[in-house]
């Protein structure tokens, strides 16, 4: 990243917002070089905001990774939206990332998205995402020509998030958009989040690989105890919260087997996040429609 001279420093809060499936979580990972937000080829993973502190000599980026931008069908999907909302009123900057294989160009900006964007009265860096699908990446230049002529768009950088081209162009773009400032986190932080909200995290991404159709979308994870020993394994007691008596089942499988697989995976998981071992224990439990009950949801977090 770009040194600033005379002991300047530069920080500031950078959102990172588009549709599901773009590629933020991975984007951010890339950046920070750690595996912070849980990353699935299912859209919708993501649905809290997850901090991620880059550092690097004067400047520090502390960027907020969103759940993916969506109409809203039920009260989950809703504080998931105010989410992204909030995360663009604290941002300095935003990124916002698009998935450059979905470009067409008799609709390059969508009513919809182009309202959006115009909304935001704060940089907005637009990323072209995924230009490591192009056939041929010359591709990319008649987009970045059309949707710069929109005079929207603080800049517009073409990166492969997944194959981490040219992330080092987004970190010193961003950096030209941050006010001068002390750093906010101390210099070797990653994350503010406590380890608990890792730890469920991963859990969740299990859950995602594991199972299809509308059972990842029910669920969430609740971490009960998480204890931490000086001798021993930490202990950690967790909850798969689930909508409807009829999903026990297909969560557990037969004779148990799914939900050991899953506990498995994620304890071997959790273990490297850690760097300790643990003792997992995951258990099902039924909460009728919990995704559209407001005390539900704010004892889960929303």
């Amino acid at each position: 990243m770009t040194q600033l001279q005379n002991n300047i420093t530069k920080a500031g809060y950078v959102a990172i917002i588009g549709k599901p499936n773009a590629g933020k979580s991975t984007l951010m990972n890339a950046l920070i070089g750690e595996n912070l937000s849980i990353v699935t080829y299912k859209p919708q993973t993501t649905r809290k905001k997850v901090l991620g502190i880059l550092t690097e000599n004067n400047i520090q980026i502390v960027f907020i990774d969103t759940p993916g931008i969506l109409t809203p069908k039920y009260a989950m999907q809703a504080a998931m939206m105010e989410y992204v909302q909030n995360s663009i009123n604290e941002a300095d900057c935003i990124l916002y990332i698009y998935d450059i294989t979905k470009y067409n160009p008799q609709n390059p900006l969508p009513s919809d998205f182009l309202n959006f964007i115009q909304n935001i009265h704060k940089p907005v860096i637009l990323l072209l995402n995924k230009i490591d699908l192009l056939n041929d990446r010359k591709d990319v230049l008649p987009v970045i020509s059309a949707l710069s002529d929109k005079n929207i768009f603080s800049e517009i950088v073409p990166v492969s998030a997944l194959k981490q081209q040219n992330s080092q162009s987004i970190a010193n773009t961003i950096a030209k958009y941050l006010p001068e400032s002390p750093f906010y986190y101390d210099a070797d932080m990653l994350s503010n989040q406590p380890e608990r909200f890792f730890v469920s995290e991963i859990i969740r991404k299990n859950i995602f690989l594991a199972y299809s159709d509308e059972i990842p979308y029910s669920t969430e994870v609740n971490i009960l105890e998480f204890k931490e020993r000086e001798f021993g394994k930490w202990y950690i007691n967790s909850e798969i919260i689930i909508e409807k008596q009829s999903q026990k089942g297909i969560i557990i499988g037969k004779n148990g087997n799914k939900l050991k697989q899953i506990a498995e995976r994620a304890r071997i998981e959790i273990e490297q996040h850690l760097k300790i071992p643990v003792y997992l224990e995951i258990f099902v439990k039924v909460r009728n429609n919990w995704r559209n009950d407001p005390n539900m949801l704010r004892s889960f977090g929303y």
